[in-house]
């Protein structure tokens, strides 16, 4: 009996006049039929793929999802795909293991580009990814791709139909080197994380290396999949996105797991236990659970001052002030690299009728990215709608000019400029308490959430120049005695202007 169909051994077995050879026969063809069926799952299906080579794989929900997002890259249906998932979920082994296995053994002459946070993490996976493409169980799946015999490295090796794998780690050079899929895993690691937390521009380092590098050896109608855990607002997905967003650029697939879903639920319970999870919650800082576990980093709890401190003025207009000040943090380039000049505007004003008891109300905020000729107009035309009291400029940028051009024109401008140990974030904390006393307010206006969204995400966030004027602002008011807390030494009261009767009290 020679190779039949499926068709042929339906009509066979319902004859009913098989020999014992014939049976013999049919039962490899059988077997065989079924070898070719797994193969071409294999071969075509990522999870099946994962199921065949790793047979002690735990499969969960998530996993499916995500191969299901690698067959649309496959496919060609999806050119970016960024996936953010917790620790110790499966992240790296199909990142950086499976997926460029599978994916060669699909499109054997492409090149594939597979980057870590370190080199040696990196080269680490080639080896294991080669040893894979060697091995018989691959062979099942993918019969005709095999390595090239002079090319073994374990972090660059070619296969037999011109295919290419080149591993490196973040801030490597990939020169002569391109890539039908770029492939990123984790490129942030704990080390940054901690110098993050006294300096977030660590996070560009690796923004800078993928704009630079990488990015730029994707072949045309390459595809690039970032598969990582959360670390900061400024980390490689959110710069990625940002950008993308700010420059109508690249649309990105984005897919996010919380190690505990908002039902309740752990997101891998044939892994992770609910209880398990949640006694590692209790043991890390709310900051790194929050962005490491849930992918949400700068969670409320984990800010230098809380969402929750700040005061929420619920009239339409605000209310009358004894002094108005303005502070500005201005910046050189209009650029999208470039920081914001940013400006605000604030007021002392009495609750009640208690003369003493100051508080403090956000008037208005200013931030652009222009040209030194348009900020002095705009600085001009906050100063003319508000008259303060003082204008108060860190002489830094395009803050030196600034000054010197509006005090020709008769404002009443200070420089400021800080001094050695007051970084951004010992001043932010030297004011902290000021906003937790309850006496900031801000109106409820899209402007006015701006600034507490900015300054609840520093250090971590992307910007921080409504930061540098706030702190600006509420370091000089307490200087200055205009406003006191309990702690606070005594000092004699001060007594202010009263000029605009739309702000100030008549």
């Amino acid at each position: 009996m020679s190779d039949i169909s499926l068709k042929d051994i339906e009509t066979l077995l319902s004859s009913g006049k098989l020999t014992d050879a014939d049976l013999r026969v049919l039962e490899a063809q059988l077997n065989k039929l079924e070898k070719l069926k797994e193969k071409e799952l294999c071969s075509t299906r990522f999870i099946k793929f994962v199921e065949k080579v790793w047979p002690t794989f735990i499969s969960g929900a998530h996993h499916k999802r995500m191969a299901n997002a690698f067959e649309r890259v496959a496919r060609g249906e999806c050119k970016r795909l960024i996936i953010n998932m917790p620790p110790r979920h499966t992240k790296s082994e199909f990142a950086s293991y499976l997926l460029p296995a599978w994916f060669l053994g699909q499109f054997p002459g492409k090149k594939v580009i597979q980057t870590s946070h370190t080199a040696e993490l990196a080269v680490g996976f080639g080896r294991k990814v080669r040893n894979l493409v060697d091995s018989d169980v691959y062979h099942e799946i993918f019969p005709e791709l095999h390595l090239q015999a002079d090319s073994k490295a374990a972090g660059r090796w070619n296969t037999s139909k011109g295919g290419d794998y080149f591993a490196i780690g973040v801030g490597g050079t990939v020169t002569g080197k391109g890539a039908d899929i770029l492939i990123i895993d984790d490129p942030h690691s704990e080390q940054e994380a901690a110098m993050a937390a006294s300096n977030p521009e660590v996070y560009d380092k690796v923004y800078e290396w993928y704009t630079s590098g990488p990015r730029q050896r994707l072949q045309p109608g390459g595809s690039i999949v970032v598969v990582m855990t959360r670390w900061s607002q400024r980390d490689l997905t959110g710069q990625v996105l940002r950008a993308s967003a700010a420059r109508s650029g690249e649309e990105w697939e984005v897919i996010e797991f919380p190690a505990i879903l908002p039902s309740g639920n752990p997101l891998w319970p044939q892994f992770w236990s609910l209880e398990e999870l949640e006694a590692l919650r209790t043991e890390l800082p709310n900051s790194k659970w929050q962005a490491q576990y849930q992918q949400n980093p700068v969670g409320n709890e984990s800010a230098i001052v809380k969402r929750d401190w700040w005061k929420w003025w619920e009239k339409e207009t605000p209310p009358q002030c004894e002094y108005i000040l303005q502070t500005w943090d201005t910046a050189f380039e209009k650029t999208n690299r470039a920081d914001y000049s940013a400006g605000t505007t604030w007021g002392i004003f009495s609750l009640d009728e208690d003369k003493q008891n100051k508080n403090i109300i956000l008037l208005n905020t200013y931030k652009k990215r222009v040209e030194y000729p348009d900020l002095k107009k705009d600085v001009l035309a906050e100063y003319r709608e508000f008259e303060p009291d003082g204008v108060l400029i860190e002489k830094k940028a395009s803050g030196a000019p600034l000054i010197y051009d509006l005090r020709a024109m008769g404002i009443p401008v200070q420089d400021y400029t800080p001094g050695k140990g007051q970084d951004k974030i010992a001043r932010l904390n030297a004011v902290s308490d000021i906003i937790a006393s309850g006496k900031v307010w801000v109106p409820q206006t899209r402007w006015a959430e701006e600034l507490v969204d900015e300054i609840a995400e520093f250090p971590s966030g992307q910007h921080d120049d409504l930061v540098d004027a706030t702190t600006l602002a509420l370091m000089r008011f307490r200087q200055g005695g205009f406003l006191r807390l309990p702690s606070d030494e005594p000092e004699e009261i001060q007594y202010f202007r009263r000029r605009n009767e739309r702000f100030y009290t008549v």
